[in-house]
């Protein structure tokens, strides 16, 4: 054995030791923030936003420079906490899916508790899963509530604890409504590029740094509640946020202001074995960390077993593994907007795959609309006031994307072209792929006939993506990726391929020849073909149909489906990509046919008070 990490093993085992000799474990609180990026936090460089008391902690603690969420979005990303996997491998990266999971995977709170841990959420879940034969994640917590200051006098007597404080008050809907704390001058707010200088962003960013200052004053009241019981030299406090946000274009999305997260982790003394190698209080870490590493390394420290099913890599401890070179993060549907996005990065550089790049980033989603700087933001674009920057977000988007984040933290200069770069987009390209074969991505396959063929098959969405004759992976990323190119070349293939008779390659033959546009005239018949296909191939069959130029026989095909389907969401979405050109089809959908609430209902809305307008 190495003579170092034998001492420094040996040294751990004595410092862990109590007055009586009886081995101690370190306690945990995780303390998580909802929706901020470090944009909102004053230690990471924030302009808009104080936090005396995070950054206190970061002066006693290491804080983390390059820590990035993996699915920019809460369900998604606590369905990969519980779990340690990348809910890609799952299928639970579509907010509330709930796919099922098989019995073998473990969730890191049930081995805390084997480990001998009091294990408390204070006390949000949200795990997007459902576990077999009733298995739930929320049932292997000891408690699980909102009494976060109570929660270890519930343990036994020197039970070591593990409780994380979920904390609200920066979540989303706390910039919703009108500004009111006087304390923040909404004319003293730095807006991001891509935002217009409008009253109402101004007003939305003031609302969001008053709900910042709270949540840090919670913070600050989680740890003077250690204190308090004499257990702060006792316990390892970690903060970070769940994801980026929260004004639009960051939460949601894989730019950086969605996913590059604060993590401060501060270790007592007694502890100092479990520092990062080197490194002393106050310290700044740069390797990469990402949310996937977080549960796999609160099962290490706390000696807790490790199954086979946590695929992060251990960053603190004796241990540690070796950095990442590189971050992988992916999002599908928020809500009810359909969309497919694979990012793979390091700490400079980002390279993004659009598999949805007719939909733009700036769709409808009445969840986000609750911010009055959304609507504004869209009306404002819709008038014609934006610019290049400003008005990208509601535009569709290339199918590439590469940023530098040293020079452009907000990802508005696309360097997709730039030839100085192509290498380094090779070499990212090349990640991505290796990392989508490694943990099943199973996103080739759309939801809608993700759903339906593991019903058939009464299987799970993980054991399904793991067997190559049911899910050959690698043939599906190589022909999304020529469907993705808008070659004309690939006409020929892409209109045999709607003969194919695995649906996937039927999907994408589709998406490929709708963003072919008016190249595909030649393919309608065999669109048309397919109209009578199933999942999510029909509606977008109709939406190339109309691309490639026959305007009304597309039109009439979407009217008859949507009036006889009403909720078919995959027409919803697309008449809201549509914009004015879908107006004609939605003033014909008769009322009776609308329910009372959903994405459609907001859709027809919508294009009733544009026309009145």
């Amino acid at each position: 054995m190495n003579p170092f990490k034998f001492t420094f093993i040996l040294v751990s085992i004595l410092s862990a030791f109590g007055l009586h000799g009886k081995m101690a474990k370190p306690n945990i609180l995780w303390i998580t923030s909802e929706d901020n990026s470090i944009e909102w936090v004053s230690c990471y460089g924030s302009k808009n936003a104080k936090t005396p008391h995070i950054d206190q902690l970061a002066k006693g603690g290491f804080r983390y420079l390059y820590c990035f969420d993996n699915g920019a979005v809460c369900a998604p990303t606590r369905s990969s906490w519980i779990t340690g996997m990348h809910a890609i491998s799952n299928g639970t990266q579509p907010m509330r899916s709930g796919f099922e999971i098989p019995e073998s995977i473990s969730f890191y709170n049930e081995l805390l508790q084997d480990a001998g841990y009091y294990t408390s959420n204070c006390s949000k879940t949200d795990y997007n899963l459902r576990g077999p034969k009733g298995r739930n994640p929320k049932e292997y917590w000891n408690y699980s509530g909102g009494d976060y200051a109570g929660t270890w006098k519930k343990r036994k007597k020197d039970q070591p604890f593990f409780t994380v404080y979920n904390i609200g008050d920066s979540h989303e809907s706390r910039a919703f409504g009108d500004h009111k704390d006087e304390s923040v001058d909404p004319q003293e707010m730095i807006l991001a590029p891509y935002h217009p200088d409008l009253p109402e962003m101004r007003n939305t960013y003031a609302k969001y740094s008053s709900a910042i200052s709270k949540m840090d004053s919670l913070v600050g009241q989680a740890v003077e509640n250690l204190k308090n019981d004499n257990l702060y030299e006792d316990t390892i406090v970690v903060y970070n946020s769940d994801h980026g946000g929260v004004l639009a274009r960051s939460k949601r999305f894989l730019y950086s202001s969605g996913i590059h997260c604060p993590l401060i982790v501060r270790i007592p003394e007694k502890w100092k074995h479990l520092y990062p190698e080197g490194k002393k209080p106050g310290s700044t870490i740069d390797r990469v960390v990402s949310f996937i590493d977080m549960p796999k390394t609160w099962l290490s420290l706390t000696g807790a077993k490790v199954t086979e099913n946590f695929q992060g890599r251990i960053f603190l401890g004796p241990d540690t593994e070796p950095e990442p070179r590189y971050h992988f993060s992916w999002r599908e549907r928020a809500d009810e907007r359909f969309d497919n996005v694979r990012v793979v990065r390091d700490e400079q550089f980002a390279y993004h795959k659009n598999y949805a790049p007719f939909a733009p980033n700036g769709q409808y989603l009445a969840y986000m609309h609750n911010m009055k700087a959304t609507g504004a933001w869209e009306k404002h674009h819709q008038a014609g006031k934006t610019n290049k920057i400003t008005g990208r977000f509601f535009e569709p988007r290339l199918s590439e994307e590469f940023y530098d984040n040293f020079k452009d933290f907000h990802n508005i200069d696309n360097r997709i072209e730039d030839p100085l770069h192509q290498s380094k987009i090779e070499e990212l390209k090349k990640e991505l792929r290796r990392q989508q074969l490694k943990y099943f991505d199973s996103g080739l396959m759309p939801e809608e006939m993700r759903k339906r063929i593991t019903s058939e098959k009464k299987t799970t969405v993980y054991a399904f993506v793991r067997d190559p004759k049911l899910y050959p992976l690698a043939k599906y990323l190589d022909y999304a990726d020529l469907a993705l190119t808008r070659k004309k070349k690939n006409l020929s293939t892409l209109t045999q391929g709607l003969l194919d008779s695995d649906p996937v390659m039927r999907y994408w033959s589709v998406i490929g020849l709708l963003l072919l546009e008016k190249k595909a005239k030649s393919a309608i018949p065999e669109l048309k073909n397919v109209l009578g296909d199933r999942d999510e191939i029909p509606a977008f069959a109709a939406w190339a149909i109309y691309k490639a130029g026959e305007k009304a026989f597309a039109e009439k095909w979407m009217l008859e489906a949507i009036t006889h389907n009403p909720g078919n969401k995959t027409l919803a979405n697309i008449f809201d990509w549509m914009g004015k050109e879908s107006f004609s089809i939605l003033a014909q959908i008769p009322e009776d046919k609308l329910s009372k609430r959903g994405l459609l209902k907001d859709v027809v809305n919508r294009y009733k008070t544009r026309v009145l307008n």
